[in-house]
């Protein structure tokens, strides 16, 4: 489908029980039909017989569809079923729950991330390959989640694991605290596909967009930072402002964490995704004291969708006109939509990108990477005056082989991976939403490419209060008052964990070890979590 209005049409006017025209009906009929994943039985194959019943008697014809179907109410709380699918969580999970309650008297809350701390436990997992996880219960679960994004081929690839335990088995690939061939090797390679003059290597997108802000501020002398509202950059200072959605009076204004200094938060300048003229109106405000405007191509976590072209163009425009350097967060974006930086199927140079996750293999790997008058900040031509060193295990041997393999697999493969990927993703947010209304929940999902950045296989699962509801960021996609965020983030996770599949921020990211056998199956997992949700509202109606 090339788009989701039809569809959301279709769903609101199932949840509704409204009559739709003839024309929606055929439109949401040919979407369903082309999206052909797996066979007749294939959960869009019912949405298609459920919802639309095959009854269309000429071009006048109006269809009632699923009449008294529930719709969701502006707002509910959740508690109640999040309870019921807690009590089902924990009597199959035993020894998860038990290493649970082992891990929390060792570590915080039980684990070191917070995303993967999910209530009432996580599943504390035994062995992964590919699509898969097992936990220490059994479960096959198919995963989403993969690695927080950061697995494009899978979990544990063995062009990645065999290269790395062949490096094990000659005895080399710890710490060494020095530098070596493959260290000058992965950099040239990382240089020549995102078009830098010059990298740096750390351990994590976080570091990574730090040290890039630090070297942005002390190039301009400036010490504003602007920011995408809802956009992450890691858990470091700067990026700490701006995440969460706040008060509807002031959306994203505020600090996500105690111990920053009112200084850091007066720093931070905060503007909409995808809106140039609020980005012009910005910088016509406080343009002269910016040091950088930092932002992701693709935003991540607060919504999963690309950046306009407009957006971006605009971006880099207004920081030449006011000075100021453009950054790229492409811990996400990076290697994800072709084998290299997103920016360059936008046509904009960004003064400095960040890098991570994919370019890793699955091993730690950061990199900041762009203009050589600006790193160089960083080296001894000019003081060191950004003490940019990152950190002990920067430039790790078995994390540099790790990346090396991985980036250059897909360079070598770039025609056949990165076309699959978007075709795959374009499926699952098909048979997901396709799920949904068949039982009459109006869900969307993001990621849906934007004629420059193709269809993503990362897609952000979401439930709109209203089929009309625009969707152009994280000011929509975190707004509770225009998406049921508490249904897409909390319900929709533990819900599916109970049918054996994986996904945070209602869902996740397919790899080229995901088949179009597990979008089906995804799919199928999402029809029945679907029909239990109609089933609760229904019974608060009563």
């Amino acid at each position: 489908m090339e788009d989701s209005d039809d569809l959301g049409e279709l769903a609101e006017g199932v949840a509704t029980g409204s009559l739709l025209e003839a024309r929606q009906v055929e439109t949401a009929d040919r979407d369903l039909e082309q999206a052909t994943v797996g066979g007749p039985t294939h959960p869009l194959r019912r949405v298609r017989s459920l919802a639309l019943g095959g009854t269309l008697r000429g071009a006048a014809v109006r269809l009632r569809v699923r009449e008294g179907a529930p719709r969701l109410p502006a707002a509910i709380d959740h508690t109640l079923l999040l309870n019921e699918l807690a009590q089902e969580y924990v009597a199959r999970s035993p020894r998860s729950a038990a290493l649970n309650e082992r891990a929390t008297r060792s570590l915080v809350d039980g684990g070191s991330h917070a995303l993967r701390l999910i209530e009432p436990f996580p599943p504390r997992i035994a062995s992964a390959k590919g699509a898969y996880v097992r936990d220490e219960d059994g479960h096959e679960i198919l995963d989403f989640w993969q690695g927080h994004y950061a697995n494009l081929l899978g979990h544990n690839p063995e062009v990645v694991t065999t290269a790395l335990a062949r490096a094990f088995e000659a005895g080399v690939g710890l710490q060494t605290g020095l530098t070596d061939r493959l260290e000058v090797e992965t950099a040239e390679l990382l240089c020549e596909r995102v078009g830098a003059e010059r990298a740096r290597f750390t351990t994590s997108g976080t570091l990574a967009t730090m040290y890039a802000i630090l070297l942005a501020r002390a190039s301009t002398g400036r010490s504003l930072v602007m920011k995408v509202g809802g956009g992450w950059h890691g858990a470091q200072p700067w990026g700490l402002v701006g995440v969460g959605f706040g008060s509807q009076d002031a959306p994203f204004q505020g600090a996500d964490s105690e111990g920053l200094s009112a200084a850091v938060r007066g720093e931070v300048v905060v503007t909409p995704f995808n809106d140039p003229d609020r980005l012009s109106d910005e910088f016509r405000r406080v343009g002269d004291r910016v040091a950088c405007f930092i932002v992701e191509p693709f935003v991540g976590s607060g919504a999963g969708m690309p950046a306009s072209p407009e957006f971006l163009h605009a971006a880099r425009e207004l920081c030449d006109r006011h000075g100021a350097l453009l950054i790229f967060d492409e811990v996400i974006s990076g290697f994800r939509f072709r084998a290299g930086d997103a920016g360059a199927l936008f046509g904009i140079r960004p003064d400095l990108a960040c890098f991570a996750k994919v370019i890793g293999g699955g091993m730690p790997v950061a990199a900041v990477a762009g203009r050589a008058d600006v790193l160089e900040l960083a080296g001894r031509t000019k003081g060191r005056r950004v003490r940019f060193s990152g950190g002990t295990y920067s430039a790790h041997p078995a994390s540099l082989l790790a990346a090396k393999t991985m980036m250059s697999h897909l360079v070598a493969h770039e025609g056949e991976i990165y076309p699959r990927l978007s075709s795959l993703g374009a499926k699952v947010r098909a048979a997901v939403e396709g799920a949904f209304a068949a039982e009459g929940i109006l869900a969307r999902c993001t990621g849906r490419g934007n004629g420059v950045l193709p269809d993503s296989p990362v897609n952000m699962l979401v439930f709109p209060r209203r089929a009309s509801s625009p969707l152009r960021g994280p000011q929509d996609t975190r707004n509770p008052a225009v998406c049921d965020v508490a249904l897409g983030e909390e319900v929709v996770q533990l819900a599916l964990l109970l049918e054996d599949v994986h996904v945070v921020h209602g869902l996740g990211t397919v790899t080229a070890a995901h088949t179009e056998a597990d979008v089906e199956r995804l799919g199928e997992a999402c029809c029945r979590v679907a029909r239990r949700f109609r089933y609760t509202l229904n019974k608060r109606r009563v």
